[in-house]
């Protein structure tokens, strides 16, 4: 009795963890690009963005699921003598690991609402003081392939990094970036090719001379 019910749990928990994984994973390797330092590998997910509100459904419905089973009136197993049993359930099939793996679904799901305060800010860098000033160029990017506010400071982190670059400013609603750089220093094909680095794509490239 007790191996027919523990398995059920377990498989309900784990497929329940798994959707709720893949549901925010476009958002998710973002950051672990930045961490590993594997740009390319940021927007490898991004197809499951369209799949995102059936995998939140398949999700909360699978573990709705798994709550009906631990929450139902479990049957009474009895002993040889016919006197009733009690249950002593698994770790596997307890409440307890049931609750554990909804609150870590639950932080999954609301990853990409919270994920870009995982990233350093991209504050403008000091202009060092020379005897020629800079000339400075502000250019608007259209950026292909976000998917959430993660893409967007992953792309803010990556460009700031150039030398030249004073300023990033990308918009994952607008699907924008405006950077303000040095073109002496970096020119604007070493931006593109920096943005298009971290798995993005400019849709605006500036044309070849």
């Amino acid at each position: 009795m007790t191996q027919s019910a523990s398995t059920p749990t377990k498989s309900l928990a784990g497929t329940g963890l798994l959707a709720a994984l893949a549901a925010s994973l476009c958002c998710i390797t973002p950051l672990l690009a930045i961490v590993g330092g594997l740009g390319g590998v940021a927007s490898t997910f991004s197809w499951l963005e369209p799949l995102r509100p059936y995998l939140i459904a398949l999700t909360v419905g699978v573990l709705g699921f798994g709550w009906y089973q631990q929450l139902r009136p479990a049957p009474v197993a009895a002993d040889d003598c016919g006197c009733p049993v009690p249950a002593k359930p698994s770790l596997m099939q307890s409440r307890g690991f049931l609750a554990s793996v909804t609150v870590l679904a639950g932080l999954l799901l609301a990853f990409p609402y919270y994920s870009a305060r995982f990233y350093p800010s991209s504050a403008p860098k000091p202009v060092a003081a020379t005897s020629v000033a800079p000339v400075w160029q502000t250019s608007a990017y259209r950026i292909g392939g976000m998917t959430c506010e993660a893409c967007a400071r992953h792309v803010e982190h990556d460009v700031q990094q150039l030398p030249g670059v004073q300023s990033v400013r990308v918009s994952y609603d607008q699907g924008t970036a405006q950077v303000r750089f040095n073109p002496a220093v970096t020119p604007a094909a070493q931006v593109e090719k920096a943005i298009n680095g971290t798995g993005y794509s400019v849709l605006n490239p500036t044309p070849s001379r």
